[in-house]
């Protein structure tokens, strides 16, 4: 039985799917979700992306909150959030051991070969690197 859950979350339709597949597998089985929202800065100075994330990460997070309280009324009792700066896949992979996370739910965007070739695949490299299971969800 899973208890706890990864959704990648940035706000797009796929990670609002994952999000909804995630809520319905706590729901059925009495466990919880932990969103993670990355920032992954790739241009600028370090004093810039310093500056930039210091700034956005606090009301990121209220954003992230009043997000997902307006999709899921139990969200408060149901997610943990967290804003966490870096490498998308690296971040979520990162999550499994550090919070005790049995099953990742990820959004998969439909990108073109060469878009995949060039920017790589978030799905793609959860799924090959992950040792917990992956519901990938379209």
């Amino acid at each position: 039985m899973v208890k706890y859950s990864l959704v990648g979350y940035d706000g797009s339709a796929a990670s609002r799917r994952a999000l909804d597949f995630a809520v319905e597998l706590a729901h059925a089985g009495g466990g919880r979700v932990r969103v993670v929202s990355v920032l992954q800065v790739s241009e600028g100075g370090v004093d810039a992306c310093t500056l930039m994330m210091a700034d956005s990460g606090t009301r990121r997070v209220q954003e992230l909150h009043d997000e997902l309280a307006s999709i899921v009324p139990d969200a408060a009792t149901l997610f943990d959030v967290e804003l966490i700066h870096g490498s998308p896949g690296d971040v979520l992979l990162g999550q499994i051991d550090q919070h005790g996370i049995d099953h990742i739910v990820i959004g998969h965007t439909e990108r073109g070969a060469l878009a995949r070739w060039l920017m790589g695949s978030v799905s793609g490299n959860v799924l090959a690197r992950a040792h917990v299971p992956v519901t990938i969800v379209r």
